[in-house]
Order: C-alpha cells, then structure tokens, then sequence
C-alpha cells in the first residue's frame, strides 16, 4: 500500500510538472495541454484520497497510536 501511495504521489507531481511549462509558454494551443494535465493530477488526486479512505475502513492502513 505504501508504494502505491508513494507512485500516486509521484504522478502527481509529475502532472502538475508537466502543466506548468505550457502554462508559461502562453500560447492558446498550450492551453489544452495544460487543462488536460491538470485534470490528470485532479484526477489522482482524488482516486488517492479514495485509496487511503478505502485503505482505512478495510484495515489496510493502521494507526500508530
């Protein structure tokens, strides 16, 4: 479970990476890419909340308490 947290989050950063360079480029064309890469990372975003809410209620996440 934690590598698939630790990939999630790594996708995460790479999508939001990725949206940045044509978001400074600037041109209208670069926009679609940058939407489309910033719903990628909502996306993972939220399938990654999912995950470690599922991952609680089924006991495959414990606390340390």
């Amino acid at each position: 479970m934690r590598y698939v947290v630790i990939l999630l989050l790594i996708a995460i950063l790479v999508s939001l990476g990725s949206a940045l360079l044509p978001v400074f480029r600037d041109a209208p064309q670069n926009a679609r890419r940058a939407v489309k890469a910033l719903t990628w990372r909502v996306a993972l975003s939220v399938l990654l909340f999912v995950l470690l809410m599922g991952g609680h209620y089924f006991g495959w996440i414990t606390g340390h308490l």
